[in-house]
């Protein structure tokens, strides 16, 4: 299998075990995604996942202001895996062109195929300005525990 195929089939596990209650196993990753950036603005809004319209509103928004502030935000936008099983998870974000890494929750989903960062995030790993220059940064995610 090619490195995309091969991406594809583990991305099409984790969704199936993930929805049949199972664990995320050995696809608890992406590599070379797209992230753009979205204008959640979460210090100016209250870190208030229902002032954003944020899909995991519906479960999230009434956690502790110390958990909704923790992590920056961003939505989720892989095109099967979605839903409430992916709200409140965090995701640590690399740079692939810079190295520079973020912790992340997801608080929303879309359908863009990667990542929504919100533009705080996006901003910090973006250290050399090409992705703002581009309009996204390829990036490589990785599932983590939130240490909530």
């Amino acid at each position: 299998m090619i490195m995309g195929q091969r991406m594809r089939a583990c991305i099409v596990l984790a969704v199936a075990l993930m929805f049949a209650g199972g664990e995320l196993g050995n696809c608890q990753s992406g590599s070379n995604v797209r992230a753009t950036y979205h204008f959640y603005n979460p210090a100016q809004n209250g870190w208030d996942l229902n002032a954003v319209s944020a899909y995991c509103s519906t479960w999230d928004a009434s956690k502790p202001l110390a958990w909704r502030q923790k992590y920056g935000w961003t939505a989720f936008c892989h095109p099967t895996q979605q839903g409430q099983s992916v709200c409140g998870k965090c995701l640590k974000v690399t740079n692939t062109g810079t190295g520079a890494e973020a912790t992340v929750r997801i608080v929303d989903q879309c359908a863009n195929g990667g990542l929504d960062l919100d533009e705080g995030v996006f901003r910090q790993i973006d250290t050399d300005g090409r992705g703002f220059a581009q309009g996204h940064l390829i990036i490589n995610y990785q599932f983590v525990d939130c240490a909530d």
